[in-house]
């Protein structure tokens, strides 16, 4: 998704736009309990979390592909990629959000939302 701005220059999805995109692509292809925390307040090294779950390793892989495929149509910069399909977590960091891809058993485990309850809850798609 290419968006141009006043002067033809290409604006770059960043912050909450980006977030937003991303939960939104992960659940077009039926990611779970899909969420954005705004953690700004609470954490120096990011602004948000996209937090998603994936029930099966097909799908672990699906997901992990359109965050990836979404960098450059966001025209963000690509991201770094942390943890393999077969651990139950991936996390893409673009910076000014963190994506965690994680099993359902993962999700539970770790209790993102609990561990970073300090933050705002900016879109939940169940």
């Amino acid at each position: 998704m290419n968006q141009r701005g006043g002067c033809g220059e290409e604006r770059r999805l960043q912050g909450a736009d980006l977030a937003r995109h991303l939960a939104d692509a992960l659940a077009e292809l039926q990611a779970e309990a899909v969420v954005v925390l705004d953690i700004s307040r609470v954490a120096g090294f990011t602004d948000y979390f996209v937090i998603a779950t994936a029930k099966s390793p097909r799908q672990f892989e699906a997901l992990a592909h359109v965050v990836e495929r979404e960098v450059p149509e966001a025209g963000a910069a690509r991201p770094r990629r942390e943890g393999k399909s077969d651990s139950g977590w991936l996390l893409f960091d673009f910076g000014d959000v963190v994506v965690h891809l994680l099993t359902p058993e993962q999700r539970d485990y770790y209790g993102l939302e609990q561990l970073w309850s300090g933050g705002k809850p900016i879109l939940r798609i169940e």
